[in-house]
């Protein structure tokens, strides 16, 4: 592409909305006639949405005596109205989630839960029902907090939880760096790239939606695909640019994440595939075992002879023979085999140049398996690990801090009633926003100021 112009907004409508006015002038005086007290009102519930939580007489009259000053310099009551705003905009009240610091642990106050909960789900403020339960004192009631926790996941909102966790989790923000190399793969494109991450975040999405068993991000008989995605995969009938949802024959080599082309493209190299890599993945993010990181002076494989001379298999193998590799390859390297069918970018192929593919493994415990359906089944078979993995790295998420020992009861009763309730999302999120960890401040400790603060995520990496 040379270049790029874009044209417009043509004929754009001129000033601020007729919804935003409604949000900021709650005294209902759109068009200027402002009466006295509107101000006070105004910022009562600008500031109650911007702080999350009712405010004091204090902050008000802080806030409304900056409309007071900016009127006395020769300003409209909009412009006042615009100086407490921005005041608003850079309070560490706003920029900050603020959870009062104790000596010891003590149950988080209604406001505080609904913050937690809002930015764990949805990465954004609390809205107007989320601060009412607050505000009405009845969030921390079980039948209360269960229902909100179901509407929340159900909210379009929720798809903050896919882009942001899932994003950290499964690492598919790589794929907007990634550049596969152009003369081994030239049907990869810019639109297959955004076709990829759509598809994933589509699956994601539907597990969230349909309160889908967690155990289908490993297998599953269905994924989300537009023309171009299906071409790549090979699956015939889909036409169009618009993903749907499509469920797979037997024989087609696909289903959950592993065969996403989304996950095996950020798991290979630019010009070829890596057992290694892909192993790597699956442990960290599935096995919940990441490997330790390689030793200095690790020597390369031999590039030039992978597919010409012999197979990456077989250049792995010598690798091996290092005993200080072989510790960690033992591990990697199998699972990494069973998808070694799918290419740099997920395409399914029977060779790689003159090499019939072997996607064989073997486990070091003596399990063996073939192809991505059989290292499948060997992850289906472990169904609890796959659970306590998730449970972790969502808690890590929803906590916003690593985890630590006195977590652990929390995170075994979670997992075995994510168990109990067949594997369900929900119950998941659930068993998470009940925990104790959840709903409790940390005490402060002696290195620690009296008050602590997390940073707020506005839709990006936590």
């Amino acid at each position: 592409m040379g270049s790029l112009e874009l044209g417009g907004p043509y004929a754009a409508a001129q000033g601020p909305s007729l919804e935003s006015k409604k949000k900021v002038y709650a005294c209902g005086h759109l068009n200027g006639q402002h009466k006295p007290g509107c101000d006070t009102l105004i910022i009562e519930k600008l500031a109650h949405r911007a702080f999350r939580r009712p405010v004091t007489r204090t902050e008000v009259a802080q806030l409304t005596s900056l409309v007071a000053q900016a009127q006395k310099d020769g300003g409209s009551f909009e412009e006042g109205i615009a100086v407490a705003i921005q005041a608003m905009l850079v309070s560490p009240r706003f920029l900050f989630r603020t959870e009062g610091g104790q000596v010891k642990a003590q149950t988080l106050t209604q406001h505080e839960l609904a913050s937690r909960l809002s930015y764990f789900l949805w990465s954004s403020m609390p809205d107007d029902a989320l601060l009412r339960a607050a505000d009405q004192g009845k969030l921390s009631r079980p039948s209360v907090l269960l229902a909100t926790v179901r509407r929340m996941l159900l909210d379009p909102k929720a798809k903050a939880l896919v882009e942001n966790f899932g994003g950290q989790w499964l690492q598919v923000r790589k794929l907007e760096s990634v550049k596969p190399d152009g003369k081994k793969f030239p049907e990869f494109d810019e639109y297959l790239r955004l076709s990829m991450a759509r598809e994933t975040q589509l699956f994601f999405e539907s597990i969230i939606q349909e309160d889908r068993s967690i155990l289908d991000f490993i297998d599953a008989d269905y994924s989300f695909l537009n023309e171009r995605l299906a071409r790549l995969y090979g699956v015939p009938n889909v036409q169009g640019p618009e993903f749907r949802k499509v469920l797979f024959a037997q024989d087609a080599h696909r289903g959950g994440l592993l065969c996403q082309a989304s996950v095996l493209t950020i798991s290979s190299y630019a010009n070829r595939t890596s057992p290694v890599l892909r192993g790597k993945w699956v442990l960290e993010n599935f096995v919940g075992a990441p490997p330790p990181p390689p030793p200095p002076d690790v020597p390369n494989l031999d590039e030039a002879k992978i597919g010409t001379s012999s197979s990456m298999r077989e250049q792995l193998e010598l690798h091996r023979k290092n005993a200080i590799c072989a510790s960690c390859h033992s591990r990697m390297d199998p699972l990494g085999f069973g998808l070694e069918n799918f290419d740099a970018i997920g395409a399914w192929r029977a060779k790689e140049g003159e090499f019939v593919i072997n996607a064989s493994g073997t486990l070091p415990d003596g399990r063996s398996f073939a192809g991505p359906q059989g290292l499948k089944a060997i992850l289906k078979n472990q169904p609890e690990a796959f659970a306590e993995t998730l449970t972790r790295k969502l808690f890590t998420y929803a906590l916003g801090r690593g985890l630590e020992d006195s977590d652990e009861a929390a995170i075994k009763k979670i997992v075995r009633q994510t168990i109990d309730n067949n594997y369900r999302f929900s119950s998941l999120i659930v068993g998470i926003v009940n925990s104790e960890p959840f709903q409790k401040r940390r005490g402060a400790v002696s290195q620690m100021p009296p008050v602590a603060l997390t940073m707020k995520s506005r839709r990006t990496s936590r």
